[in-house]
């Protein structure tokens, strides 16, 4: 008596895997004499509040610290942890875009600037920088993008390191200066316990007039006549 073949189990797809920043781009410039190397990052140009902040990182070949990753897939804790051991072994340089520049010149030139000007205040002026993204900077090198380059450049990814716990502190000292708003917690975000805030207290001096939920709480009559005629779907 002949036995039918057992089915097969179908097997469940292999989840993709974790792609982790490396030191490859860096070495292969310094293979070819081009060296400091930098990468720079910013942190803060989606909320609500406060400035956005740059940083610049020109890592030590010899002593990258362990756990270099994008600041967005790490903890608060680890960050910080990460930070301190940066700071102690590469050149850091960090620069902010005021709340004033983004309303005066839009959040991307401002990143754009801050960018610019943390790679030219590094203590070594590098040969070449990777800039997280699509837009060069003009930061006084050559300068190459790399889309998503947080998760694939480690001077990158050191670099987003010190921007995002730059930004956080900063945020954290903004909501002991304003009570209320829980900058300590959204860090400026656009998140219900920020808005709630916004319609109890209204907005602070270090709020971004240019963006349309703070300008609409000023009462911008543009703002709100934007608003008005998105609702009625015109």
């Amino acid at each position: 008596m002949s036995r039918k073949p057992a089915s097969r189990v179908p097997r469940l797809p292999l989840s993709e895997a974790d792609v982790r920043p490396t030191f490859n781009r860096e070495r292969r410039a310094m293979k070819r004499g081009i060296f400091p190397v930098a990468g720079c990052d910013e942190a803060g140009r989606g909320p609500l509040a406060g400035p956005v902040v740059a940083a610049a990182v020109i890592l030590n070949p010899k002593k990258i610290p362990r756990g270099l990753n994008d600041s967005k897939k790490l903890t608060p804790e680890v960050r910080e942890a990460l930070y301190l051991k940066i700071c102690a072994s590469a050149e850091v340089a960090v620069a902010f875009g005021s709340t004033g520049r983004i309303d005066r010149d839009n959040i991307l030139q401002a990143s754009l600037w801050a960018l610019a000007r943390a790679v030219r205040a590094l203590p070594l002026r590098p040969k070449l920088v990777f800039v997280d993204g699509n837009q060069k900077i003009d930061c006084g090198c050559d300068c190459q993008t790399v889309v998503s380059g947080d998760a694939l450049v480690l001077s990158i990814a050191a670099a987003s390191i010190v921007a995002k716990v730059t930004r956080d502190r900063l945020m954290t000292r903004l909501g002991a200066a304003h009570p209320g708003y829980g900058f300590e917690r959204h860090m400026g975000y656009s998140v219900p316990e920020h808005f709630a805030a916004l319609s109890k207290l209204g907005p602070t001096i270090h709020h971004r007039r240019s963006f349309a939920p703070i300008a609409a709480a000023y009462g911008d009559p543009a703002v709100l006549e934007e608003t008005a005629v998105a609702s009625l779907g015109l």
